[in-house]
């Protein structure tokens, strides 16, 4: 399976839904991205239909909250996943 990016706005938001698996190879995709809306406040990574994630993915996820992403409707085995990264 591979990952779909979808773009909305609320506010001052900028959000990236995440659907199906984030692997590494698409880490420089979001980078890309996130470099693109530079000048939105916020950036917010939804992860509601997220189904996996690999290791690198998980880093990239932890380093993204480390600067001020905020990870929305984060599965909880991410997030658990993502907390052990962070340490």
């Amino acid at each position: 399976m591979t990952l779909r990016i979808e773009k909305s706005v609320r506010r001052e938001f900028t959000v990236f839904s995440l659907v199906g698996r984030i692997e590494e190879e698409h880490i420089e995709e979001l980078e890309g991205l996130f470099d693109l809306h530079k000048e939105a406040r916020s950036v917010v990574l939804d992860l509601q239909e997220v189904r996996l994630a690999d290791r690198e993915a998980v880093k990239f996820l932890a380093r993204c909250e480390a600067v001020g992403v905020q990870l929305e409707n984060c599965p909880a085995y991410i997030r658990e996943w993502v907390k052990r990264e962070k340490r």
